[in-house]
């Protein structure tokens, strides 16, 4: 038995079709919804004929945490960012890492709120440079997304979407005018991936990419996250980053990241080294300029390289930055060469570091 619809914020992706039940436009899945029913993931539901949002406001918890964790390796590196997701899901991947906020069905584990000024403002306060909407899928609360990113931008903080970029054209359109920066997941380069391992479908992540690539100036970078068996092929991996660089170009930063069982998919081995350092070749190949291994402690294959002289640009041991040689500019400081991204002159000190924060003082 579902929740009740107890606390709703109006939305505007949804119509009436002629049966009476109201359909949720915002992602490809389209629910179709009697009066009451709560859609797949569960935070937005019909209520008076209308499809309304029941966590604006609400949040799983807040932490400050470095950039690069979202990931995003080019993007103000070195940086704080204030993090922060409510629940629900518009997938269904059986690996999910952060399946206990995604997957929530217990409106009680939103035990905190904040409206958008606030966010805006603690975010100001305690010196970080951009609000990342993460932990869970911005797309499935994005009318509380737009309207903090509106507030961060008042206040001139960036904001960071972490999505897997399953939505439609129309809200994607909307949503991506307020965002500065993405973090994409494309999960698999195959129809049978997307629908047996994520319910879902393949082709509306690739529009958003290509979305992102020609009609916006939002940095965005890719993660894959690669299963043992699934996903992990050189033939898929091939024909993946040759995707990449046809469509998007070589500048796009690729992150390569390593399983580890969890959810419904306890019976897979975690992802070995071997397999990240394989798929950054594979991707380095293809011409990819920016490819990267994560979840694993890989110095070099989590470090940025000038891609014309090969020189080290910013060097990296898990999230602490070790190097720097960028020029105030974003330039590779041997042989002049723009590095793609959005850079400051000089990095972040953030760290490592992982701090749990309260909006309660900043109301």
């Amino acid at each position: 038995m579902q929740a009740p619809i107890d606390n709703s914020h109006p939305t505007r992706y949804w119509h009436v079709l002629d049966d009476g039940r109201v359909q949720c436009d915002v992602c490809p899945r389209y629910c179709k919804l009697h009066e009451g029913q709560r859609g797949l993931c569960f935070v937005r539901g019909a209520l008076d004929k209308k499809i309304v949002l029941t966590t604006y406001g609400r949040s799983s918890g807040y932490c400050i945490d470095p950039v690069e964790k979202k990931p995003l390796n080019h993007f103000l590196p070195g940086t704080p960012i204030l993090s922060f997701g409510t629940a629900g899901c518009n997938l269904a991947c059986k690996f999910c890492q952060n399946w206990d906020i995604s997957k929530s069905r217990e409106i009680d584990t939103l035990a905190d709120s904040a409206e958008p000024e606030v966010i805006a403002r603690a975010a100001s306060r305690l010196g970080c440079s951009s609000v990342a909407f993460t932990y869970n899928d911005p797309v499935v609360f994005m009318e509380y997304a737009i309207d903090v990113a509106k507030a961060c931008r008042a206040a001139g903080i960036k904001t960071v979407a972490v999505t897997a970029g399953y939505m439609c054209e129309e809200p994607r359109q909307e949503f991506y005018q307020h965002m500065d920066a993405a973090n994409v997941d494309l999960k698999g380069f195959t129809d049978e991936f997307y629908r047996k391992i994520c319910g879902a479908e393949l082709q509306p992540v690739l529009d958003t990419l290509a979305y992102l690539k020609h009609h916006t100036g939002v940095w965005f970078e890719i993660t894959t996250l690669l299963i043992p068996g699934l996903n992990d092929s050189d033939a898929e991996l091939n024909a993946m980053t040759q995707w990449g660089v046809s469509h998007l170009g070589p500048d796009i930063p690729w992150h390569f990241t390593a399983f580890h069982p969890d959810w419904k998919m306890l019976d897979r081995p975690a992802t070995p080294p071997e397999t990240l350092a394989r798929a950054r070749e594979i991707a380095r190949k293809n011409g990819v300029r920016y490819a990267y291994t994560g979840n694993v402690h890989d110095r070099v294959g989590g470090s940025t390289y000038c891609h014309h002289c090969g020189a080290l640009l910013i060097g990296r041991d898990w999230y602490v930055l070790h190097e720097w040689n960028l020029d105030a500019a974003g330039a590779c400081k041997t042989c002049g060469t723009k590095c793609a991204g959005v850079f400051e002159a000089a990095p972040g000190r953030w760290g490592s570091r992982r701090m749990p924060v309260t909006l309660r003082n900043f109301a």
